[in-house]
């Protein structure tokens, strides 16, 4: 029996080739978590809450198809994306207060060397990643989901950072045509950011004007179009800015390549949205995010 509780007990590394986790102590830290709110989806071949914690994280780990899944767990296709949903409903719920807006001492006073002394103000690095989604059968839904800079049907999701590297936000699902400027406008983002914040970004981020009404700032690369050449203090601030810039990009990777649901092709029935406004994905987004924050932070 491959994925009952006593395989994976002790045993790190097959619970981090199949769930992304460390170790198996988290593991079983987390089923003990969500136990109680996982009721079995009753059949001939009922599976142990464990089993259906175990198919969702092999799922959004490898994102292996239900085909495969169904010979895995010997369950019908219809039941292992029963207890997929349900699972993972359950652990967005139960760890969203994972991806959490540090206290600004604490946040400050905990920020990693190379912050300091240029960046020791900086309170997020935010970034925007896509995800491939499959077509629909609306035109409009497809118009919205077209990427330009994809050139493909994507939707697109808003993060920031640390500087510890721990997710402390992460937005709904937008379309793949939505400029990062409306996303950080309409998400949530700015609810978060108080008179006196840095934001580190890349140069897309056109939303200084938004910052500046709060009384925060804006940290960007020196724009070099339409100029011969930067004076030698931009330069040597836009690389010291790179070097910052670039722990955004390496917790995307990171997140991407723990989680291999976000750089597969989405079906669009992911995208549809419950009465509270939330699609699957944003489950799953909150769950990928949550997951991360539990294990170390990339460097």
């Amino acid at each position: 029996m491959t994925f009952v509780e006593n395989s994976f007990r002790g045993n790190d590394e097959k619970t981090l080739y199949y769930t992304g986790l460390p170790n198996a102590e988290l593991l079983f830290l987390i089923h003990a978590t969500v136990h109680s709110y996982l009721k079995p989806i009753r059949n001939k071949a009922a599976l142990t809450t464990f089993q259906e914690l175990i198919l969702s994280l092999i799922k959004i780990r490898l994102n292996l198809p239900f085909t495969d899944l169904v010979y895995r767990f010997d369950i019908s296709v219809s039941t292992a994306s029963r207890i997929f949903r349900k699972t993972i409903n359950v652990l967005a719920v139960c760890f969203s207060n994972l991806i959490v807006w540090p206290d600004r001492d604490v946040l400050l006073s905990t920020q990693p060397h190379y912050f300091s002394p240029s960046f020791k103000r900086v309170t997020v690095i935010i970034d925007c990643f896509e995800i491939y989604v499959e077509g629909s059968e609306s035109l409009l839904a497809n118009a919205e989901s077209w990427s330009q800079y994809k050139h493909n049907k994507t939707i697109k999701v808003l993060v920031g950072i640390t500087g510890q590297g721990t997710i402390s936000f992460l937005s709904k699902a937008w379309g793949g045509r939505t400029s990062d400027k409306h996303i950080e406008e309409n998400s949530g983002f700015l609810d978060h950011i108080i008179p006196g914040d840095v934001v580190l970004a890349d140069r897309g981020f056109l939303i200084k004007d938004s910052l500046d009404s709060i009384g925060a700032s804006l940290n960007i690369p020196a724009f070099t179009k339409g100029v011969n050449q930067l004076h030698p203090m931009d330069i040597e601030e836009t690389r010291k800015l790179a070097n910052v810039r670039i722990h955004v990009e390496r917790v995307i990777g990171g997140l991407k390549n723990k989680f291999k649901i976000l750089i597969g092709t989405l079906p669009v029935e992911m995208l549809h949205c419950n009465n509270s406004g939330d699609s699957f994905i944003d489950e799953i987004l909150t769950t990928c995010g949550a997951l991360h924050n539990l294990c170390p932070a990339i460097t």
